[in-house]
């Protein structure tokens, strides 16, 4: 289903879109064969099985299951809507989308407003950087943090200079109520405006598509508080955004591992000396919102706290929400700073070797929840270690299935001297894991078990172009076999637009039952592709066959129950001789 979208703009815009492209820029991909591989960016994985194929537009993982468009693809690893998608893709290939009554283009969909707004204030800021008569102070700020302009340029870090209407001169223009819902001005309760950021430095916060979405600004004086956020907006969420990791995706190609600071600063000067896969909360506490954002990009998240009662507080409710997430395959680790220190300050006066060190050596999750829990009681007497048992089991309940499960039950055994099943029965079956999605058997075009419909359905997404050798499909309309009315319809959609691609075949039923099951029959690729014209065309001839049959089968047994008319005696006088032929 495309929504509001013109089917026809679907169709040429999965044409254009370059599948191999989009995954790239976001999933580093190497030729194998004909297609591409790369390790799946929706489960861990160590062994690449994610494969992207250039002719049918269309990847599959043979790991999770995982399968799809380009607009699939956007969907679950942006975590965008489908409009949003298609905007993007044809945003990518020079492509507007239609203005029609009901399109999200004459639409001027509320988000895109605030989204352009904010842009536009970004520009203002790092403008005021440059010019305005009180930036001295701020660049000053900065360099005496030992910011480099390059660096400052690279996150876009502007200044917002002290008064209350700089930017509501600059952007209001009857734009005041638009400017109020994006957090930049604040409305009086008497009636008019001010600007919420005033003498700050701005650190510009995007989304995983690197638009800006709100900014975080920070005081050059006394006063407090010293860190200013946006409020909460409709494009605007601080318990679920991550500053940097957009500019952290976009630095590297690859990375195994994200460190979760807690301020901009610390951000912007870990990537300045080299370590580009920092990010930092919003001045909240780390929230499961965070930890799913995280886990989607990388198996391993290290969390960097103040070293003194604070940060261990911190590191704990940390915990709290990263054990209900742990999963096999993923990691959480802690690392404390020496008193007085933040990762600002720490990297400048040890550089980057010794403070990626630190991160090496962090302590793993598991040390730190036993460790933690210990403090609270006597693991050397019988009753301290029961005390200990029952701190850890509600907490534990939560960890997933799995082998991260067992090791920690496990480890919960050794410290309280219990059997491990006695261990486990107390603490409880515990939360199911999601259920990964089933492997696929891989098909061959020898392979077995598959009936000549779905063959002849998974040879046109392979090569749709044999749909110009498969004659007129509705003879195969009356054949009375599972599958048939869908082969038909896609031959009569191929012999109509013989330019599609598998992707675009998808894509025109998206959101159905027969998508599913095509999104399913294209994983299949032939063992010998030279063979499949041939194939197609022998198979296309036996259905051929049985439809005749079946015709001929159902006016003998009319003809006997209750007559033809001479319409139908006339169709089963030429169908006859077809059909003993056919049997020979």
């Amino acid at each position: 289903m495309t929504g509001r979208i013109p089917q026809q703009f679907i169709d040429e815009l999965m044409t254009r879109v370059d599948l191999v492209e989009v995954i790239d820029a976001r999933v580093p991909l190497r030729k194998a064969g004909r297609d591409y591989m790369a390790r799946c960016p929706f489960h861990d994985e160590k062994t690449p099985s994610f494969t992207v194929s250039p002719e049918k537009q269309f990847y599959h993982c043979f790991g999770c299951g995982a399968h799809g468009t380009a607009i699939g693809f956007l969907m679950e690893y942006e975590r965008l809507d489908f409009i949003e998608a298609v905007q993007e893709l044809a945003a990518r290939v020079g492509m507007s989308l239609p203005q029609t009554e009901a399109s999200p283009a004459a639409a001027a969909p509320k988000s895109k407003d605030l989204h352009e707004l904010l842009a536009q204030a970004t520009t203002f800021y790092r403008r005021q950087l440059r010019e305005h008569s009180q930036a001295k102070r701020a660049v000053d700020y900065l360099k005496g943090r030992g910011l480099s302009g390059e660096i400052a340029a690279e996150f876009d870090i502007g200044f917002a200079p002290a008064g209350w209407d700089n930017l509501l001169r600059a952007l209001g223009n009857g734009a005041q109520a638009r400017l109020v819902e994006a957090g930049l001005l604040v409305e009086k309760p008497g009636g008019g405006y001010y600007d919420r950021f005033r003498d700050r430095v701005m650190f510009p916060i995007r989304d995983p598509r690197g638009r800006v979405i709100g900014f975080g600004g920070r005081v050059l004086s006394d006063d407090t508080p010293k860190y200013l956020n946006s409020p909460e907006t409709p494009v605007f969420h601080k318990g679920r955004e991550l500053y940097g990791l957009y500019e952290a995706r976009k630095a590297l190609r690859q990375f195994d591992r994200l460190l979760v600071v807690e301020g901009y600063m610390d951000v912007v000067a870990l990537a300045q000396f080299g370590i580009r896969y920092a990010v930092a909360t919003l001045g909240t506490a780390i929230t499961r919102e965070h930890l799913e954002r995280v886990f989607r990009v990388v198996p391993e998240v290290v969390f960097c706290f103040d070293g003194d009662r604070a940060g261990r507080e911190a590191a704990w409710r940390a915990v709290e929400n990263a054990l209900p997430m742990m999963s096999d395959g993923r990691t959480a680790r802690f690392m404390f700073l020496p008193e007085g220190e933040d990762p600002d300050t720490l990297v400048r006066k040890e550089g980057q070797e010794s403070f990626e060190a630190r991160i090496a050596n962090s302590v793993t999750l598991s040390e730190f929840f036993y460790t933690t829990l210990a403090r609270q009681t006597d693991i050397y007497s019988r009753d301290g270690r029961a005390r200990l048992v029952e701190l850890a089991r509600p907490v534990l309940s939560k960890v997933p299935d799995g082998a991260f499960r067992r090791m920690m039950l496990e480890r919960l055994a050794e410290i309280a001297r219990m059997d491990v099943a006695a261990l486990r029965g107390l603490v409880g079956a515990g939360k199911i894991a999601a259920p990964a999605r089933p492997r696929p058997v891989a098909r061959t075009a020898g392979s077995v078990a598959r009936s000549p419909v779905r063959m002849a359905i998974e040879m046109l997404l392979y090569r749709p172009e044999l749909a110009r050798i498969a004659g007129d499909p509705q003879t195969l309309a009356g054949l009375d076999v599972a599958g048939a009315d869908l082969l038909v319809k896609l031959l009569e959609l191929l012999q109509a637009q013989p330019h599609l691609n598998a992707g675009a075949v998808i894509e025109h039923w998206r959101g159905s039952q027969e998508g599913r099951h095509l999104a399913t029959l294209a994983q299949w690729s032939p063992t010998v592709p030279e063979g499949v014209d041939a194939e197609f065309s022998g198979t296309l001839r036996r259905l051929r066959e049985q439809a005749l049959e079946q015709r001929v089968e159902h006016l003998l047994h009319k003809d006997k129950v209750e007559g033809l008319s001479a319409a139908e005696k006339d169709e089963l006088r030429r169908l006859l001789p077809l059909a003993k032929g056919s049997q020979k």
